[in-house]
């Protein structure tokens, strides 16, 4: 087994390298540990725009990321510590996530922390979620990644996550909102995530024979940010990815009641659009909803449609950025 502590804070490039460890060491026994700066990790199959609150995250410079495996929205920050264990497929049961996870325990409740595997995927003290595991199948490869609670900001993590569920219409997989608690309520002598990571890598080092410690190389480097330049930094893949959803949204400003009804097929490009109101307009509506169809459901394509007009021949006396905010 080699053992990666990863040399970055950014989402984009600890997702990545996921990505591109399951390619470029196909036959290895890896385990890799990171921490990111806020960012929010996406499930592979889900509507990224259902799971986030855009205006908080987009206000509060948070990355938006989604990975390769299912399962559900979480927020990550300097206070989140995560794992991600890449073995040959078929050396272990995929449905059984006990294997992966039992290190972290041992490890805990040698700390006198009670942590225990509860339901299918989750490590849990005293009922409460710390930890929520994933997996994945690809080249011949298993991976089981998780993320382990430790000194979060739960304020910001409420915040990024919280969205309003009447704004999307989709069959996309939905996060499960369990109840979760930091692991440093547990410790009675201040820790940090750094210090809780180097305890787990001497875990992981005295109890596999042979694991030795890897640092990446800059051929490892620059194959990690090619994929961040393709792939992970993008929205197509980050937002565009989203199976087909409906999306509406109203608000009332001074010019009148305006409500965008959106249908978006897969790849996140706007089907058809609808608005309503009791605002009034010099120009038919209908031609700005043509507009609007076969460009990305993105602020900025929807921007520059807008800005591409005057906006005031369609709803009176308002600005681009009240039109705007409907869209998100």
């Amino acid at each position: 087994m080699i053992i990666i502590d990863s040399p970055s804070h950014d989402a984009y490039f600890n997702i990545a390298l996921e990505e591109y460890l399951l390619y470029h060491y196909p036959t290895e026994d890896i385990f890799l540990l990171y921490i990111n700066a806020p960012s929010i990790i996406v499930g592979k199959f889900q509507n990224t725009l259902a799971e986030i609150n855009l205006d908080y995250v987009t206000e509060n410079n948070i990355k938006v990321v989604r990975r390769m495996s299912g399962g559900g929205a979480v927020y990550h920050d300097l206070g989140n510590l995560n794992f991600s264990f890449h073995t040959l497929l078929g050396q272990n049961d995929f449905m059984d996530f006990s294997t992966f996870t039992e290190p972290i325990i041992k490890l805990l409740n040698g700390l006198n922390v009670p942590a225990k595997l509860e339901g299918r995927n989750d490590l849990l003290i005293d009922g409460k979620k710390f930890s929520g595991n994933a997996k994945l199948a690809r080249n011949g490869k298993m991976i089981q990644h998780g993320t382990i609670l430790f000194n979060s900001d739960m304020s910001v993590l409420d915040d990024a996550l919280k969205i309003n569920p009447l704004k999307y219409v989709d069959k996309a997989i939905k996060s499960n909102r369990a109840r979760v608690i930091n692991l440093i309520e547990y410790f009675p002598n201040e820790m940090t995530t750094d210090e809780l990571k180097a305890l787990l890598i001497d875990e992981m080092l005295e109890t596999n024979e042979g694991a030795t410690i890897y640092h990446l190389t800059t051929e490892d480097l620059n194959g990690v940010a090619k994929l961040i330049e393709e792939k992970y930094q993008t929205w197509d893949w980050n937002f565009g990815f989203s199976p087909k959803y409906n999306f509406k949204n109203a608000k009332k400003i001074p010019a009148g009641f305006i409500e965008v009804h959106l249908d978006v097929e897969r790849g996140g490009t706007i089907e058809k659009a609808k608005i309503f109101g009791d605002f009034f307009a010099s120009e038919p509506i209908e031609a700005l909803e043509n507009k609007l169809i076969g460009i990305k459901h993105n602020e900025e394509e929807i921007a520059k449609v807008l800005n591409s007009i005057d906006v005031t021949d369609y709803f009176g006396k308002v600005t681009v950025d009240e039109i705007l905010e409907l869209f998100r």
